[in-house]
């Protein structure tokens, strides 16, 4: 477990420090050119606020592989006036979804219209923010400002953006020869953001919902990225020295990768999504509080790793693992959480999975523990690597 993690998870410091700065001063020339451009329609449309919030593993310290892919956030300002109303969907959605309402400080009036018609949608009697009338203006409004940012960066880099209906768009990034010593293709995620203060966001649901939602573009997920990043921090400063929580993770992650070369669809993209970062990540957060920090010292990788295995296993079989933010009481009071979150419905992360999916999952997730050694010697040649695709 230690020569796969060393040779084929562990992403070089220096190299990934390279890849941030680089992607850093493309996106912070990207969201100025858009914002200046922004100010000119007038008061009633939306305009990006000027700052932009790096999230994922690349900021994490837990990326495997290689740094080509990062997630930033990019929070929109609503027009004066207005503020955002999110609440629960209650059914309308899967699990975990809100919309968004808008409160017109002085009431809605004529001078609202504009912007409602243009990026609102009425759902159950209500106007509502549209995630899907905002996310195409956004990957429009981008798209117009490429021009100058591409003309500004020419010697550093070559710059396209790319986008697929209902999805953020990704600006690839080819840096020029002898720029940064990595060399390496990047693809950056650009993800529009309603912020909701307290260091808290709104962000687009992809457009597949439920079968028979009434209004599949109004729905909303919230992003707490930055409270994560918090409870790392934390985290951090509590564990030992030498803490192999972080290890533990990419080694897990990289095990699902490599278990998944051998499964065959349907069943392979479920066991991604089921088994997603994210699942893994709220499952390693919970399994942290439960006991000692001082029993993930690197001596006991192995130990934790296995804890860590088997304690998923158990929430796939009983269907049931908790978002970690959302209504959750029992976060360390050093981590202090937003008044919304605490109050937040919680929200089950494996209750859009049927049953015998789930219990698939957990009988190859403990076989792939079992026969990890086998698994990293068969799958682990460069033949097997598929190429990283967009986050």
């Amino acid at each position: 477990l230690e020569r796969f993690h060393a040779r084929q998870l562990r992403v070089s410091p220096h190299v990934l420090g390279h890849s941030k700065a680089h992607v850093g001063r493309v996106v912070a020339e990207l969201v100025r050119a858009a914002k200046a451009q922004g100010l000119q329609p007038g008061p009633l449309a939306l305009s990006l606020r000027g700052d932009f919030v790096r999230i994922g593993s690349a900021y994490e310290q837990h990326k495997v592989r290689s740094p080509d892919c990062f997630d930033i956030l990019v929070p929109l300002r609503l027009p004066p006036h207005l503020e955002p109303q999110p609440r629960c969907a209650d059914g309308l959605g899967p699990c975990g979804a809100f919309v968004c309402g808008l409160r017109a400080r002085d009431g809605w009036t004529r001078r609202c219209r504009p912007f409602a018609e243009g990026f609102c949608v009425e759902l159950q009697g209500r106007s509502h923010l549209s995630s899907g009338l905002v996310l195409r203006w956004f990957q429009g409004h981008l798209q117009r400002c490429l021009g100058a940012v591409r003309y500004r960066l020419q010697e550093r880099c070559r710059i396209s953006l790319s986008a697929c209906p209902g999805q953020p768009p990704t600006l690839h990034i080819l840096p020029c020869s002898d720029y940064v010593c990595c060399h390496i293709s990047m693809a950056v995620r650009l993800i529009p953001a309603i912020p909701l203060g307290d260091a808290l966001y709104l962000t687009a649901l992809p457009p597949e919902g439920p079968h028979g939602s009434p209004a599949p573009e109004a729905l909303w997920g919230l992003n707490a990225s930055r409270q994560e990043q918090r409870l790392l921090g934390w985290l951090k400063e509590q564990a030992p020295a030498a803490s192999c929580h972080l290890k533990c993770l990419q080694i897990l992650k990289g095990l699902r990768d490599l278990r998944g070369h051998g499964l065959e669809e349907p069943f392979c993209s479920q066991w991604g999504r089921v088994l997603s970062s994210y699942v893994l990540k709220t499952a390693l957060f919970s399994l942290l509080l439960q006991g000692p920090l001082e029993a993930w010292d690197e001596q006991f990788l192995v130990e934790r790793l296995e804890d860590l295995v088997l304690y998923l296993r158990d929430c796939l079989r009983k269907q049931v693992l908790m978002d970690f933010f959302l209504g959750n009481t029992s976060i360390p009071e050093a981590v202090a959480l937003p008044r919304f979150l605490k109050e937040a419905a919680p929200v089950n992360l494996l209750s859009a999975f049927d049953g015998p999916t789930l219990d698939l999952v957990a009988f190859q997730l403990i076989s792939t523990w079992v026969q990890a050694p086998h698994i990293i010697r068969m799958y682990s040649s460069p033949r097997y690597w598929r190429p990283v695709p967009a986050p």
